[in-house]
């Protein structure tokens, strides 16, 4: 890998360009972070966990009809994904309250919304990844109003299969980010990952509200065993098919 010209480094990921012009290759690292980077740590073997989840749930959602940038896993933390152009926006489903839609709105933990929310956030880190109207979303064109549309269809679409999927998983998805990008084509395809650290997912055979925990927020509000629930994520997402 070392050979490889590094193309853009993030807080969870490495891209390398390949010998192939359209595929590039993400390494997946173990760094972590929290509160748009004001806390930093490292959970140990994360970027294999987080590639093989999504690396699984990628083939999963691909055989389902959702198009991917995924193309293949190498190794257990780098993924090939096809070259795409990032919108910058983060595309977030909620099924139930947590995180900043308690903070904001005053809706109780753990309430079950009536409806999927699907939410937009700009991707800039300096603003802090603020919530986005669409008028203003539309203002800044971060996307077409005909993207807009396809963004919110292909995000509560790919939430029923998740959702199917971690149920019979034993665990509760409770709201989650996507990110898309844009094909050579123009087509909008699902990108970045799916895991731990982009899902907020709560294990169904706990009602404690601190040990049903098994994602990012163990590491965000010091919880411990941060490790130990991706494993137990990782070893229940590669034991199922949707």
């Amino acid at each position: 890998m070392s050979t490889l010209q590094k193309l853009y480094e993030g807080k969870a990921k490495i891209l390398y360009q390949t010998n192939e012009p359209d595929v590039l290759l993400a390494h997946f690292k173990d760094d972590a972070t929290a509160f748009n980077a004001q806390k930093k740590g490292r959970i140990q073997n994360k970027g294999e966990m987080n590639c093989t989840i999504a690396a699984h749930l990628f083939r999963q959602l691909a055989a389902r009809g959702i198009p991917t940038h995924f193309v293949d896993q190498p190794s257990p933390n780098e993924m090939r994904v096809r070259a795409v152009k990032i919108l910058p926006l983060e595309v977030v489903v909620r099924n139930i309250a947590a995180g900043s839609l308690c903070q904001e709105t005053g809706i109780p933990l753990g309430t079950v919304l009536p409806q999927p929310l699907v939410e937009f956030y700009y991707k800039n880190d300096g603003l802090g990844d603020p919530l986005l109207t669409r008028d203003r979303l539309l203002l800044l064109e971060l996307a077409t109003p005909e993207q807009l549309v396809q963004l919110q269809q292909m995000a509560l679409q790919i939430n029923t299969l998740l959702q199917e999927f971690f149920n019979q998983c034993g665990i509760t998805l409770v709201d989650f980010k996507l990110e898309f990008g844009l094909d050579a084509d123009q087509t909008l395809v699902l990108a970045d990952e799916i895991s731990p650290d982009t899902c907020r997912l709560w294990n169904q055979a706990e009602t404690d509200p601190q040990q049903r925990v098994m994602d990012k927020d163990r590491f965000r509000h010091d919880l411990g065993s941060v490790e130990s629930a991706y494993e137990q994520v990782m070893q229940r997402v590669l034991a199922h098919q949707l």
